[in-house]
């Protein structure tokens, strides 16, 4: 596959990534939490919009970082696979991801203590922090390797 056919293809996947994140955080959150929050006569209705708002917070990364994957498969589709401007981002992306899951963790525990969340829902929401945090990881690892593909690859530029 040609870089300039790579690109197309990941950009694509991002877009329809990104109108997915948009769509269930414009619909399908807000539309999920009427639904809960009237469930037994109106016994969650306070809880509606401090979730919502914590949710679409939780979003505001995950839109950024598709804006960094795009920059990547920019690059990619340039020819400049193995650059520290994609190792950088990268790691920013990485960055998101881990300070995303960490600000999901802490808002539970704080809903939690203003009685607005569930124990069941903090446990449950462990999984989410976790797939935050392997999301991380991968993207912090595939940075360092980027990295050390940029200085071999400027090494071998430089051999005649």
């Amino acid at each position: 596959m040609k870089q300039a056919s790579l690109s197309k293809w990941l950009k694509l996947a991002i877009l329809g990534v990104g109108i997915c994140v948009v769509v269930v955080y414009a619909l399908g959150i807000p539309a999920l939490g009427q639904t809960v929050a009237k469930v037994e006569n109106g016994a969650f209705d306070y809880c509606f919009w401090p979730w919502l708002i914590f949710l679409w917070i939780t979003g505001i990364p995950i839109l950024a970082a598709l804006v960094l994957a795009w920059k990547i498969a920019a690059n990619i589709g340039a020819d400049r696979s193995f650059t520290l401007e994609n190792a950088a981002l990268l790691k920013g992306i990485a960055c998101l991801a881990a300070g995303d899951a960490g600000f999901f963790l802490i808002g539970n525990f704080v809903l939690w203590f203003l009685n607005r969340n569930h124990p069941s829902i903090v446990l449950f929401s462990m999984l989410v922090v976790c797939l935050g945090a392997a999301i991380a990881v991968a993207a912090a690892a595939l940075s360092h390797l980027v990295k050390k593909a940029a200085a071999l690859q400027e090494q071998s530029d430089w051999t005649i």
